[in-house]
């Protein structure tokens, strides 16, 4: 294994550690939430998002490794950039929503929504992160395919299946007008 190939398989690692405290503070912030009322929405997509983003992460080392894909200086660094910086763009996201950011879609009925932070410029800030880390994570190391099939099936499931949900409970929460 050479020295950038062992670099790029830290970087996923550490990519799955920070999914592993995100996922802590999501069973936190569940309780939460449950514990004053809130509603989960959406359980049915939960498991294929699950999987996806375990699978990104996987993919990347594995297309990396079994097909031998190089590190490109001048698309590699920039890379780099991009997934640290939607690393920060997400964790913004998870302290200005505070106890009400989740990895499932729970709204507590009567909170008024959120729109200080990044929610200034984005209805859903956090999945632009998620969109930006899932083409340039694997990118990093010239994984392509496993960047293109992210990409693809992760806007599948973005705008198919999660923003509508939350958009509806987000609604339901709201109450008629």
């Amino acid at each position: 294994m050479t020295a950038s190939v062992a670099l790029y398989v830290a970087l996923v690692a550490a990519t799955a550690l920070e999914r592993l405290a995100e996922l802590v503070v999501s069973a936190r912030n569940a309780r939460w939430s449950f514990a004053r009322g809130g509603a989960e929405s959406g359980r049915g997509h939960f498991p294929a998002m699950v999987a996806l983003h375990t699978g990104l992460l996987v993919a990347c080392v594995v297309e990396v490794v079994a097909l031998d894909r190089p590190f490109l200086p001048w698309l590699g660094w920039p890379m780099v950039v991009l997934v640290l910086a939607s690393q920060g763009l997400r964790w913004w996201c998870i302290t200005t929503l505070g106890p009400r950011w989740n990895t499932r879609v729970i709204v507590v009925p009567g909170l008024p929504l959120v729109h200080g932070g990044p929610y200034r410029w984005f209805r859903h800030p956090n999945y632009v992160a998620v969109v930006v880390e899932g083409f340039a994570l694997p990118l990093v190391h010239s994984a392509w395919l496993t960047a293109v099939a992210f990409t693809v099936l992760n806007a599948w499931l973005l705008l198919g299946f999660r923003i509508p949900s939350e958009e509806r409970a987000l609604r339901l929460a709201d109450g008629p007008r």
